[in-house]
């Protein structure tokens, strides 16, 4: 449907050189004989080369030509100078115009094979997190810093337990493939020991470690990065059914934000742990996850930097918890469409500087 609409639209602007073309060669064969408008006609093929093809782009110059050659003919003939240089003219921009259009199209061929790239890669890596899973009831949105890229370093997971539900957001850092690389890293791992790990400590460390190790792999694409430079920020949840608590461990990661009553709390743990992938901090101290109450109708946000860092006109950062704090929904789908919309008006043009994250949790009632 999208591309036969702009298909109808390509075709109604072909109006704009076509009349263009009829009136420039009107007026030039009714002006005074010093008065000369041929000139104007190679703005036909220039504009047609904003929004077609190559083929029509040419056919569109061919045309001015033509038309060109007519005004000679009846003004005086095909052999004047002043006429001969106006067609020679014409003919070389039309061909340039040509030449650009066939690159514009090949661009905007490579454009579309990234996106679909691009799109199946973030259905494989950055898989969508169910509606509903245990007692809660999630929603997430990824936000693309470049229109090209669909995934980036920022991450979210979920995963079912026998006792409860475990979360994950996170964010790598750097750009590129290399950030995509250690966000699937990350995100495998997790998948993989998340229901088989007992204690939440324990799944920290084991995914700390896959990090570490993969980070100081030269063969990983790590061994432009000096030591320390490469990590991962996240935090981890574990949300039992039994009790209406959740268990947190954060890696240098913004706080989650608990919404209770339309007041905003962050989730600040007293001992942080540090990023996944500084081995030089690794083994420090035993990881303890803090336990924070979490009772039904309650709702937890995780997000990544990417949305509290985004800045407006004047260099102010986007004011998350405020903004939070003044929606009503209830819904985590409905309350991250609001939060999306709201920062999304509060850049420049709606562009984000890097890549954002977001996951809602609401608490469910007991059946």
């Amino acid at each position: 449907m999208r591309v036969q609409t702009d298909a109808n639209r390509r075709h109604a602007l072909l109006a704009v050189p076509l009349g263009l073309i009829v009136v420039v060669t009107v007026v030039d064969i009714l002006a005074p004989p010093e008065v000369h408008l041929g000139p104007f006609l190679a703005a036909a093929p220039a504009v047609t080369a904003s929004f077609a093809g190559p083929r029509t782009t040419g056919l569109i110059g061919a045309v001015a030509v033509l038309a060109q050659m007519a005004v000679a003919l009846v003004r005086t003939s095909l052999t004047d100078l002043n006429h001969t240089f106006q067609i020679i003219a014409l003919i070389l921009i039309s061909a340039f115009v040509t030449f650009f259009a066939a690159l514009r199209e090949r661009h905007e061929k490579e454009m579309t094979q990234l996106r679909y790239v691009a799109e199946a890669a973030q259905e494989v890596v950055l898989r969508p997190l169910p509606d509903r899973i245990g007692s809660l009831r999630l929603a997430s949105v990824y936000l693309a810093a470049e229109d090209e890229a669909q995934i980036g370093g920022d991450l979210f997971a979920a995963a079912r337990t026998s006792q409860g539900t475990r979360l994950m957001i996170g964010d790598v850092r750097g750009k590129g493939m290399e950030a995509v690389g250690d966000a699937a890293l990350l995100l495998g791992a997790f998948r993989a020991a998340a229901h088989r790990q007992a204690e939440l400590s324990l799944l920290v460390t084991y995914l700390e470690g896959t990090v570490s190790s993969s980070l100081g792999d030269p063969g990983a694409g790590a061994a432009e990065e000096e030591p320390g430079e490469a990590f991962i920020t996240a935090a981890l949840l574990d949300v039992p059914d039994s009790t209406p608590t959740l268990h947190l461990v954060n890696c240098g990661h913004p706080p989650p934000l608990l919404l209770r009553n339309g007041v905003v709390t962050p989730l600040e743990v007293r001992l942080p742990a540090p990023p996944l992938g500084l081995t030089e901090f690794a083994g420090r101290a035993v990881l303890t996850p803090e336990v924070f109450p979490f009772e039904a109708g309650d709702v937890v946000l995780l997000y990544t930097d990417g949305v509290i860092e985004a800045r407006d006109a004047f260099g102010t950062f986007y004011p998350l918890a405020e903004r939070l704090g003044t929606f009503a929904e209830a819904d985590p789908r409905a309350l991250l469409r609001r939060l999306r919309e709201d920062l999304l008006a509060h850049t420049p043009h709606g562009r984000l500087g890097d890549d954002a994250a977001m996951v809602a949790i609401r608490r469910l009632p007991e059946d």
